[in-house]
């Protein structure tokens, strides 16, 4: 069987379900969320508009003397409009491999840095970063709309013309966090992608085959979620809904229900968590999530009271559990049985579960009681071996050739696990981006050594991080903050957004006392700072995570 990647679903897709809605595009003319309307796009259209659009890249490349198969970085401010995927999956299907880019990188340096990495030799740019982007160090072009008369005569090489192997690089994402001031390169090659098609079919099959799904863009379709989602749809010939933003409101999710037949949701805790809440309240909604299909979460863990409230009243919650670097990994089943929530392997994958080779030292902090401590003591981590077709590129393996995913779990008997944290210092952000803490805090005693004398960074669920730190000298809170954010400022403006802590009002000034530490070695504990100051958190930002 020939592997298989987005354009060769697009195709068949386009096939077999050519009348149906592929998107359903969000008017920005709505003044509420009540009046809310969409515009299809059938799936004929959507691979038209496509051919199109690499029609007109096909044409510039080649203008500039790029050959087929170079890398062309596309760099956009949201990844979440119908132009934007054209673009992508336009410059993929002129035979050019698209290197991805999201807001979440505001500094041009940054980029052009991880195009160089990636020997890309074009960018293509939202058109709001015209001024920003004057000194890149390779030809550019604004990521306007293209119309059929723009490319008339133009011709394009036949998709089956195109000879990939298993190693070829299709396309390039990137970590979501930063590692030494900058994101790793992620390359997909062709036998990766297939994977995707596989997996992401799995995931989408709709309950009811004789009914059209429809879901709803989860996030940038820069990123693997949506990109993954996106494939997974397109095979069961669903349709998916544009909201007016990622974070849309409760009224308008039920716009989606009642009026675009919406019956999968998808979405990041952080936003799924507010409909659950406003849930309790609004009886209508409640009825309506519990009709859904399903309801699907995944990028982070959904708060435990959101979750058990969802169970308890009928909600189909299933949790999707994955990374950039492999794609989703692991299902829970759903339901409200005992055992819904435990996660298990996508079929035909090769995954173990291994003791972490740092050892139990640097597991999460275990909760109080005797039990779970007990328990955290046998964490495993998951390790994606070099035979499973989603081990990622060799450049992210480890030395023994597989990838080791960093995320501990916990075994149930017979065949589940309990996701229990990382087995490192990194956070995710409200958009379930990853955040290393440990940078920031290394950064701050190296700049701000004599002011503070211990810092620790929480924001697990939030928008960005928080940094608590005990002064040297007490007093003078404000003037510290100031300092701190004037010393670290260069460092954080080469993070990703969700990293940076960038105003005074995100530092909190504590004694030392006020810190939990562990019992056995006194470190500051992550995970107890977040609940003890939570009250303090949820005024800094506005919201509760979720």
């Amino acid at each position: 069987m020939s592997l298989r990647t987005h354009l060769d679903v697009l195709v068949d897709s386009s096939v077999e379900y050519s009348e149906r809605a592929v998107f359903q595009l969000s008017i920005p003319t709505a003044q509420s969320p009540e009046a809310q309307e969409w515009r299809p796009v059938t799936y004929a259209q959507f691979k038209s508009d496509v051919e199109i659009y690499a029609k007109f890249w096909s044409r510039q490349l080649a203008a500039c003397g790029l050959p087929g198969r170079s890398v062309v970085g596309l760099w956009y401010v949201h990844g979440m409009t119908y132009r934007d995927v054209l673009h992508i999956y336009g410059v993929s299907r002129a035979n050019y491999v698209p290197q991805l880019f999201s807001l979440r990188l505001p500094n041009p340096d940054v980029v052009y840095e991880l195009l160089h990495r990636a020997r890309a030799v074009y960018l293509i740019f939202d058109e709001s970063f015209e001024a920003i982007v004057s000194d890149s160090p390779v030809p550019r072009h604004a990521a306007l709309e293209v119309k059929r008369e723009d490319v008339e005569g133009e011709t394009l090489q036949p998709l089956g013309d195109v000879r990939l192997g298993p190693d070829s690089c299709v396309m390039i994402f990137h970590t979501s966090g930063s590692t030494s001031g900058s994101p790793k390169l992620v390359p997909c090659s062709l036998r990766w992608v297939n994977s995707m098609v596989t997996k992401s079919r799995k995931i989408a099959v709709p309950s009811k085959p004789t009914r059209q799904d429809v879901t709803v863009w989860q996030g940038s379709i820069c990123h693997i979620a949506q990109t993954f989602l996106l494939i997974g749809s397109l095979q069961h010939g669903s349709c998916t809904i544009q909201p007016s933003v990622i974070a849309f409101s409760s009224d308008e999710l039920i716009a989606m229900i009642t009026k675009q037949s919406l019956n999968r949701l998808n979405q990041f805790p952080t936003f799924l968590a507010t409909h659950l809440r406003n849930s309790r309240t609004n009886s209508m909604l409640l009825d309506l999530l519990k009709g859904l299909d399903e309801v699907l979460f995944s990028g982070l863990p959904l708060g435990r009271e959101e979750e058990e409230w969802a169970r308890k009243n009928g909600i189909v919650v299933r949790n999707l559990f994955g990374s950039t670097e492999v794609g989703a990994m692991l299902l829970s089943t759903g339901g409200d049985g005992p055992q819904s929530g435990l996660l298990r392997p996508i079929d035909g994958t090769s995954y173990q579960f291994s003791p972490p080779a740092s050892g139990p030292s640097s597991s999460p902090q275990p909760p109080s009681t005797v039990a779970h401590a007990n328990a955290n003591t046998t964490l495993l981590e998951l390790v994606i071996r070099s035979d499973s077709e989603d081990c990622p590129d060799p450049s992210l393996r480890h030395a023994d050739g597989h990838f080791h995913t960093g995320d501990l779990f916990l075994a149930v008997p017979p065949a589940g696990f309990v996701f229990r944290g990382r087995d490192d210092d990194w956070i995710k952000s409200a958009n379930a981006l990853r955040c290393d803490t440990k940078a920031i805090e290394d950064n701050v005693r190296a700049t701000c050594g004599d002011l503070v004398a211990e810092c620790i960074v929480v924001g697990n669920g939030r928008p960005s991080p928080a940094l608590f730190v005990v002064p040297k000298v007490p007093g003078a809170d404000e003037k510290l903050k100031r300092d701190i954010v004037r010393r670290t400022r260069g460092f954080h403006a080469r993070r990703y957004l969700h990293e940076r802590i960038s105003a005074a009002k995100f530092i909190v000034v504590v004694s030392n006392e006020e810190l939990p530490r562990t019992a056995s070695k006194g470190n500051v504990r992550r995970k107890a700072v977040e609940e003890k100051f939570k009250d303090l958190l949820d005024r800094i930002y506005g919201a509760p995570p979720s």
